[in-house]
């Protein structure tokens, strides 16, 4: 691959605009645990199966270290703080005791329910929910994404399925995920042991402590009264392969986004999509998973064109961030809102899937 090229904003606007242009950019990041090479680290683990493993044709196996709605769900967060809240609308939902939450940690963005449950702003008359629904109705009639932009932007950058109401949905731009080679998973043991006899002091008998002591699952040993053993249960991998974290830009899809302002509504998104790719990964994934960025082995960012060619770009956060910034002055940022979270339209949205249900159920009975 050749040396990297610099990166002018006639250049990145040149990706959003030429519709013949790149399809992607690409970013392979190879990581470490903070241990070094061959230390163990934890997986995220998933109901009924544990960790996430998959055996390829050879016998190498491959473990999910973070899935790609889990990297999208670290990264939306980093819009809600300087340098980079001033980028996109901040829409805060007060609820229970002066307590609030932040549509950037909706884990379905635009399409989630809690946007269903805002209440209208009796001072503007702003309605969410209905402002919501209405930009996925422009979208799904006209592919105009402009209105969603003006909500919610990050729901462009790493995609939304408004799946209970609209039915639209747009893909991800930017997309990353991070998955271990060639693992081997490690099982752990443990022992509590409680710093007392509880039954010595007459809290139960010895019959009792004798019945439950061992058992994780009785009354007792839940309670954290009597000796419990823990064998067998997951305890990490250790990677022989690489950690590889894989970020891409979707330029095409990118691109297909349209609007009133078409060319300023992607360069936007695309700032967005640029300043969340090349953010700085949160290295502390979970307890047990501190990984880091091998810096024996250098990331560079790939411009990938459609004939498959890749050369090497000069990709990072600075360079985002000025274009960014100058992108969304052009297109113009969504307004700042406070709202307020509606327990009557939550429990009305709650009931609607019952009411779809009962009809159906009814239509079945009108023809039997």
């Amino acid at each position: 691959m050749t040396a990297p090229q610099s990166l002018s904003h006639e250049t990145i606007n040149s990706w959003a605009d030429d519709d013949n242009g790149p399809v992607a950019l690409h970013l392979r990041q190879e990581l470490l645990p903070v241990e070094g090479k061959g230390g163990v680290i934890f997986p995220p683990t998933y109901a009924d199966i544990g960790y996430n493993i998959d055996t390829l044709a050879d016998g190498t196996k491959v473990a999910t270290i973070d899935s790609v709605g889990s990297q999208a769900n670290r990264m939306e967060p980093i819009f809600k703080h300087p340098p980079y809240d001033a980028l996109v609308p901040q829409i805060e939902i007060a609820y229970g005791n002066e307590r609030t939450v932040s549509i950037l940690d909706a884990g379905h963005r635009l399409g989630d329910a809690l946007i269903r449950c805002v209440a209208k702003d009796d001072a503007s008359g702003f309605d969410l929910r209905a402002a919501a629904h209405e930009a996925f109705d422009v979208f799904q009639r006209t592919n105009d994404a402009a209105a969603i932009a003006k909500l919610a932007p990050t729901s462009l950058v790493f995609g939304v399925w408004d799946s209970r109401d609209t039915q639209a949905k747009l893909p991800r731009i930017v997309q990353s995920v991070i998955r271990a080679w060639d693992v081997e998973v490690l099982q752990r043991s443990a022992q509590y042991n409680p710093p007392l006899d509880y039954s010595a002091l007459d809290v139960f008998g010895e019959e009792e402590k004798a019945k439950q002591e061992g058992d994780p699952k009785s009354p007792l040993a839940k309670r954290g009264f009597v000796h419990v053993p823990a064998a067998g249960a997951l305890g990490g991998i250790v990677a022989h392969g690489p950690i590889q974290r894989d970020v891409t830009v979707n330029l095409v899809a990118l691109r297909r986004l349209n609007g009133e302002n078409a060319q300023a509504l992607r360069r936007y998104v695309l700032g967005l999509s640029l300043i969340a790719a090349t953010d700085p990964l949160d290295p502390f994934l979970r307890q047990g998973c501190l990984i880091v960025p091998d810096p024996e082995r250098r990331a560079e960012w790939s411009l990938v064109e459609r004939t498959g060619t890749r050369s090497a770009v000069a990709l990072g956060a600075s360079t985002a961030r000025e274009f960014a910034l100058a992108a969304a002055k052009a297109f113009g940022v969504g307004a700042n809102r406070r709202l307020t979270f509606s327990k009557e339209r939550a429990v009305e949205d709650s009931k609607k899937d019952k009411k779809a249900k009962s009809k159906n159920q009814d239509k079945v009975s009108e023809t039997a």
